[in-house]
């Protein structure tokens, strides 16, 4: 793996700038590896991590680059809690370890920096400088992923019954169409989540502007 200083580099030009939350991505990253003893995951072990990540902030960016998973690679799961955290999962040996940014580290910055008043130059130099065991929480955890989870899995394609659209990995709902009235239940019918639950959908159709 490439130094600290040069997966720094990478992550600023990826992301388009250097932040914080870059640092903290990276080095949470770093730590990961070494603890699952993967040395080279954009490399040679490239396809021994899977990473789940709770949070769509800067460090998801820096966590992508340093490990190598990527969404489209099904490598990287994302799971929207809010949290600055990440579980890493070794496929080849099944240990993972889940790392959590501890809420204490901005005081500890504003410690180690009190002549420093912006905050964001005030972070991103603690961030250099603090042990793992300041900035993180570290756990030793369990992760059960399934076959249909694993990167390179084809999987089933489907039809959406209700939009048309094609649907991949399981990710439909079977519903039972209604039947005459007191009459047997119709045929099952397979819909997309957003047709299942139209609560999900993040769009609205509209006439064409």
């Amino acid at each position: 793996m490439e130094a600290f200083d040069e997966l720094l580099r990478q992550a600023e030009i990826a992301h388009g700038h250097l932040c914080a939350g870059q640092i903290l991505g990276v080095r949470m990253a770093m730590l990961a590896c070494r603890l699952l003893q993967v040395d080279d995951p954009r490399g040679a072990e490239r396809k021994k991590l899977v990473t789940f990540i709770e949070i769509d902030r800067c460090a998801t960016d820096a966590i992508g680059l340093v490990t190598g998973c990527r969404l489209g690679r099904r490598a990287l799961k994302f799971r929207d809690w809010g949290k600055m955290a990440a579980t890493f999962l070794n496929l080849s040996t099944g240990k993972a370890v889940r790392i959590v940014a501890l809420e204490n580290s901005r005081e500890l910055a504003r410690e180690r920096f009190p002549a420093i008043e912006n905050k964001a130059r005030q972070q991103s130099l603690a961030y250099r400088e603090l042990t793992d065991d300041e900035l993180f929480r570290v756990a030793w955890v369990a992760v059960d992923l399934p076959p249909s989870e694993m990167p390179g899995t084809k999987g089933e394609r489907v039809t959406c019954a209700q939009c048309g659209e094609g649907v991949n990995f399981g990710r439909f709902e079977i519903r039972t169409e209604a039947g005459a009235e007191n009459g047997p239940a119709g045929e099952e019918l397979r819909l997309c989540r957003s047709c299942a639950d139209p609560s999900l959908r993040y769009w609205r159709a509209i006439a064409a502007p």
